[in-house]
């Protein structure tokens, strides 16, 4: 401070203590008193400090994790800590609980620093990694924000891992060029290789498949070792909705009759009340929806189970009553619910992290296959692989008539040839991959197909009993790592078809999370930072936070 403003300011102190009491400066004395030992107490106890420090950290890492607004730290985890110390040890403990410092702004800073925390860890992980295959769809939030969610596949330590790389606001449009741009700055910012990209995996939508505009289109002219893979439950589930016209009005009709019920409250109530003074095992309908994948099967067989307490609420004026007295009607309606059912469970056996592209191709062959079957089983009148269907018939003691097996048969039929279209065969000169130990007139024919050591890594291979048995032990991924130093070229061809994910299921999760993150109260809240603690599988550095924060204090 320069003299004369120093001589201003102790003539300024001068004048207001001029005529004060003894007492005035005796409590002037002892808040300086205070204060000076509670910065001795902070300075001479870095230990408890550093304690409160970490304890402040991981709450933090905790109410990211459950996806927990950041004021819950300050409004109930520090106050039901300290009535649960309270209990246990006393008053006195609750003074170091009261130390950790968890208010909202803390909190929403400890998460900040752990996220950037965990992205520089996945980031050098990602730049070491040899290939690496991206998961990306687009959706809208609760505050009609586009968000582009990112997953990645890599590999590191020997192992494939597949982790959350980022989830971006789109600000404006959600073009291909839009979605492309974001997710090319992230990968330029972090001097990520598009060489080592070998896979993209993403929906159907336009935005993502355009041929010339479309994501994956720019992707490969940047990365053109890269698979573009349609997500194989969105393929199985636009497979399943070609249906014959006499199947699909009864789908059709079912909708209307859980809308009519599901759609005003007095229905759902009256008709909840109704079920219960039936002794219903279920006392409500589910609604239908084509972004919910397992909704049809679920919806359907909801709506039979309830189809005598749902043919009583109906009033006899209304159109749909009879439908609850046909019993051709009945049993189409308890064939879509088994059929959808089988669907279901062929939906689930795709999802997955481990789940690669001949798991899927495995699954779509078994269910094509029975589908075959339940036709020859359905022109002898067998019904047992449809259960619904069959205790129904049982129950009523009466047969379906032949225009109803007949159409029954028609949509399995058409449903196989959906299948086969929209899962194509993979190439049988991939086979190996999966199996490298056929007899020598196999190897011969792959062979032929191989640079010539790959061939020859190939032969050794398949001759070695040693890997064999190993084979029977690792997972597929996790075999051509183990044997990729020996024998790299065959490894890194067999991992280029593995890396690449087969369905956006992750992204379908991640979007599940953030609907519980960005709810009306938070819906200004920028997730990236509680997304990435909440997804991902790496653990912050908290021990390296704490010294850049013990080194940033010191400083000043």
């Amino acid at each position: 401070m320069k003299p004369a403003k120093l001589k201003r300011h102790l003539e300024t102190k001068h004048k207001e203590y001029v005529g004060k009491s003894v007492g005035f400066f005796e409590r002037k004395c002892d808040e300086l008193k205070k204060h000076t030992m509670k910065e001795a107490s902070q300075f001479f106890a870095p230990g408890e400090n550093a304690k409160a420090t970490e304890a402040s950290y991981k709450v933090s890492l905790l109410i990211a994790k459950a996806g927990k607004p950041h004021s819950i730290g300050e409004n109930l985890v520090k106050p039901a800590a300290n009535v649960m110390v309270n209990i246990f040890f006393g008053g006195k403990a609750c003074d170091k609980i009261n130390r950790i410092p968890l208010s909202n702004d803390t909190v929403q800073r400890r998460i900040k620093s752990m996220a950037e925390s965990v992205e520089d860890q996945l980031v050098t992980r990602l730049q070491q990694s040899q290939f690496f295959s991206l998961q990306l769809d687009e959706s809208t939030d609760v505050g009609n924000e586009a968000n582009l969610l990112c997953f990645v596949r890599y590999i590191y330590a020997g192992g494939v891992h597949d982790e959350f790389l980022f989830c971006r606001l789109l600000p404006t449009n959600t073009r291909g060029e839009d979605i492309f741009r974001s997710l090319n700055d992230f990968i330029v910012k972090n001097n990520l290789d598009w060489s080592r990209c070998v896979g993209i995996c993403t929906d159907g939508a336009t935005a993502m498949t355009g041929k010339q505009k479309g994501l994956v289109a720019r992707v490969q002219a940047v990365a053109p070792a890269a698979a573009a893979t349609h997500c194989c439950i969105h393929r199985e589930q636009l497979a399943a909705k070609k249906m014959p016209q006499s199947l699909k009005s009864v789908l059709d009709e079912s909708v209307k009759i859980v809308n009519m019920i599901k759609g005003k409250s007095l229905n759902t109530r009256l008709f909840k009340t109704l079920c219960e003074e039936m002794g219903s095992e279920h006392t409500k309908l589910l609604f239908h929806t084509e972004v919910r994948w397992l909704s049809r099967g679920k919806v359907l067989t909801r709506l039979f189970e309830l189809r005598d307490e749902v043919m009583l609420f109906l009033h006899p004026s209304n159109e749909l009553h009879d439908r609850m007295h046909d019993f051709q009607w009945l049993a189409k309606l308890a064939y879509l619910a088994d059929i959808f059912s089988a669907l279901n469970s062929l939906n689930v056996a795709l999802q997955g992290q481990t789940v690669t592209i001949f798991d899927v191709r495995d699954k779509i062959k078994a269910t094509c296959l029975k589908m075959e079957l339940w036709c020859d089983r359905l022109d002898r009148g067998e019904f047992d692989n449809f259960p619904t269907l069959a205790d129904f018939l049982l129950t009523a003691g009466e047969n379906v008539d032949e225009s109803t097996v007949a159409s029954f048969k028609k949509h399995l039929q058409g449903l196989h040839s959906q299948l086969g279209i929209y899962f194509p065969e993979l190439e049988a000169s991939c086979e190996w991959v999966r199996y490298p130990f056929g007899d020598k007139t196999h190897i011969q024919e792959i062979s032929s197909k191989l640079s010539p050591r790959e061939a020859d890594s190939l032969v050794d291979i398949a001759l070695d009993g040693t890997l064999k048995t190993t084979f029977t032990e690792k997972s597929l991924t996790d075999f051509w790592l183990y044997i990729q130093p020996e024998h790299p070229e065959l490894s890194d061809t067999a991992l280029k078809l593995l890396m690449p994910f087969p369905s956006t299921y992750i992204c379908e999760a991640g979007f599940s999370a953030l609907v519980g993150l960005k709810t009306k109260q938070r819906n200004r809240i920028s997730v990236n930072y509680d997304m990435r603690l909440k997804l991902s599988d790496l653990e912050p550095d908290i021990a390296s936070l704490m010294a850049q924060k013990m080194q940033h204090h010191s400083s000043h």
